[in-house]
């Protein structure tokens, strides 16, 4: 017998709002974010993401509207303003402007109780907002940005005897990135036994995930054994089933002592079988050595390498 006193449960409503999974150059993109996720919710978020352009031109037209705001609370009490034209839009804009600038000219100065009201309201506004955009100008700044560049192609092959995937990472700025950690992943389309299609993504155990010291180059390798995703795989099987190599690349940048991270994705075209990745590093006749980045992305047939 039911209790008589039954909880409703609430039902959530699901948006019926898509988001689509599209396949550019091999790529896998989603499209939809836009319109599933607002913007004006998380206005940090965008002010800290959006270009600096984009940044300038939100904060200007931010002041002008709340000057032009301003400005029209001054024209509601015609004499509100000494020295002002009556009536004149232009006059009560710019004394706004003066006014939530803190720069006080004095050839416009309040008069009446309201003006002085609104000069008080502008002013402590100002103070918000002036170090709200302060704030935000100097989080920008501050944010570091790791520059890491990959090359341009993933290569198999042989590497002490055993088959391997490499592709090397170079930090662009040519200070340290103190243990520099990279994971890497493949993701591919499967289809289970039961014949239901999936999205499997594998973890690609590295020869070396960590580089204590990560300045010039790292070549990033991951041996295909018998426990690696990649056993087995025929280039045809490779180019079937939709794959992509995902690296996750975090550190700490010396110069801020900031954690910076970095991702790359390489897709099926990008993945060169039977070559590998031309030389960097090239010894002097007296022993020195020096890094050529000219041919950072350069690879070559692994039989000419013979």
């Amino acid at each position: 017998m039911a209790h008589p006193v039954q909880r409703r449960q609430k039902v959530r409503k699901v948006s019926r709002r898509k988001v689509w999974i599209t396949r550019r150059n091999g790529v896998f993109e989603i499209q939809g974010l836009d319109k599933w996720y607002a913007y004006w919710r998380d206005p940090y978020h965008m002010a800290l993401t959006i270009p600096w352009t984009g940044f300038a031109a939100m904060v200007s037209i931010g002041y002008v509207l709340i000057n032009a705001i301003f400005g029209l609370l001054y024209l509601l009490d015609p004499q509100g303003l000494k020295d002002a034209r009556p009536g004149s839009f232009e006059d009560a804009f710019f004394f706004s402007v003066h006014t939530l600038a803190s720069i006080g000219y004095g050839v416009i100065s309040p008069r009446s109780t309201y003006a002085n009201i609104l000069v008080t309201i502008e002013a402590i506004i100002s103070l918000l907002l002036i170090a709200v955009v302060t704030g935000l100008a100097f989080a920008r700044f501050s944010k570091p940005n790791a520059r890491i560049v990959f090359s341009r192609h993933a290569v198999v092959a042989p590497h002490n005897g055993i088959p391997t995937l490499i592709f090397r990472a170079a930090n662009q700025r040519r200070n340290y990135i103190i243990e520099a950690h990279a994971r890497v992943y493949l993701s591919r389309d499967e289809v289970t036994q039961e014949g239901s299609p999936m999205r499997r993504v594998y973890d690609l155990k590295l020869i070396r995930d960590v580089n204590p010291a990560f300045t010039l180059s790292w070549n990033l390798m991951h041996p295909i054994d018998i426990d690696s995703p990649f056993y087995g795989l025929t280039p045809e099987q490779w180019f079937d089933s939709e794959p992509q190599i995902i690296i996750n690349l975090t550190g700490i940048d010396q110069t801020v002592s900031d954690s910076i991270m970095t991702r790359h994705t390489y897709t099926k075209q990008d993945l060169l079988w039977d070559h590998v990745l031309e030389d960097l590093i090239h010894v002097m006749p007296n022993g020195d050595r020096y890094v050529d980045y000219s041919t950072f992305d350069g690879v070559k047939p692994l039989k000419a390498d013979r």
